[in-house]
């Protein structure tokens, strides 16, 4: 049985995907690599094909009809044999030293019978047109390399959330809990990093730093041009977590998960109301109030802990230009470091201390 099943999702990926693959390789036969093919249209599907008769005991390529990251998550999820199930985008990569740990770690789980439900590690943004890189870890939020689950877990500041890039979810277990990540559709990373919650019993954390997340290239989903460019699809991802559980199934769950999918709600939603925000009033307007009429219809338990007993609510009694205002002096310092690995104090601090060790 394979221990790890890493899923790459291929959308014209030939320019960069041969070292995300190659450091995935390290894991040996333990690991599980599934190329997804979503349409491309360059050479990535010769690129895939190559790497795929080159190991076949490793590699499986699946070609598939363009249906944007989702889609290609939804196929690893279905095509997945190894134990633990992890997606690594085409473009970026993981780190061959802590891929080992993370390895022999599953290993000594499985061994010994303990087999937890979410492995939890660290991951590093990484921009190479500044040489510079931040790490986004959980030090002090879980036990470190202890079994343990949500009500050990100490309350997260409003910048910190797990994201997709941090977790190694048991595959059988996304299967059981029946995700369906949206198609043609961008962010979809934060539902797959929130629906699954409330199913795992036993989690893990290991301080090691293996998701190298590369920032820089222009055509990123998460550039803040195509942030606001892409709003609508940003609500489409808000609409999906706020359907995914009500606020009675929330309040049913154990102290520190419910106190944590509250802050994961309250966190994308003025994620969501930044990035709609940032554009014309006429055509934003609307689309804003879209969102809340949305939570309110679907639940008016969840619409009155967001709307009055949230971060969110003093922004809504706000003017439209003092709100927009504030948001953009303010809140654009949580997404940026969310979605683009910058934190103004954590950021200059670790530029300080790399400087000193040259």
């Amino acid at each position: 049985m394979k221990l790890i099943t890493f899923t790459v999702p291929c959308y014209n990926s030939a320019e960069y995907m041969r070292k995300c693959i190659d450091s995935i390789l390290v894991g040996g036969d333990d690991v599980e690599i599934l190329i997804v093919d979503d349409g491309s249209t360059d050479n990535t599907a010769a690129i895939a094909d190559e790497y795929g008769e080159k190991y076949p005991d490793v590699i499986r390529v699946i070609h598939k009809q363009n249906g944007g990251h989702g889609s290609a998550i939804n196929t690893g999820i279905e095509n997945a044999t190894g134990l633990y199930f992890k997606v690594v985008d085409s473009d970026d990569w993981v780190d061959e030293a802590s891929l080992k740990k993370v390895i022999e770690t599953v290993k000594n789980q499985v061994e010994t019978g303990v087999e937890c439900d979410l492995i939890i590690t660290n991951f590093v943004y990484t921009r190479p047109s500044t040489d510079s890189e931040f790490v986004f870890n959980y030090e002090r939020k879980i036990k470190l390399e202890q079994i343990t689950d949500f009500s050990e877990m100490k309350k997260f500041r409003f910048s910190k959330m797990f994201l997709m890039h941090s977790l190694m979810y048991k595959h059988k277990l996304l299967v059981d809990c029946g995700i369906r990540l949206p198609e043609h559709t961008f962010y979809v990373d934060e539902i797959f990093a929130y629906k699954p919650l409330p199913y795992v019993k036993k989690l893990y954390y290991i301080d090691t730093d293996l998701y190298r997340y590369f920032i820089g290239r222009a055509d990123q989903s998460v550039t803040q041009k195509n942030m606001f460019a892409r709003y609508r699809q940003q609500m489409r991802v808000m609409r999906e977590m706020i359907d995914a559980y009500s606020y009675d199934e929330i309040k049913a769950q154990s102290k520190g998960l419910r106190k944590y999918m509250f802050h994961a709600l309250t966190v994308i939603l003025l994620c969501t109301i930044y990035f709609i925000i940032n554009g014309d009033k006429k055509e934003r307007k609307p689309a804003l109030e879209e969102v809340w009429q949305h939570i309110k219809e679907r639940d008016i338990k969840l619409y009155r802990k967001l709307r009055h007993r949230s971060y969110a609510t003093l922004i809504n009694f706000m003017p439209w230009g003092l709100r927009k205002f504030i948001v953009d002096k303010s809140y654009s310092i949580v997404c940026r470091k969310l979605f683009l690995g910058v934190d103004d104090k954590d950021f200059l601090k670790q530029e300080k201390q790399k400087r000193k060790a040259q």
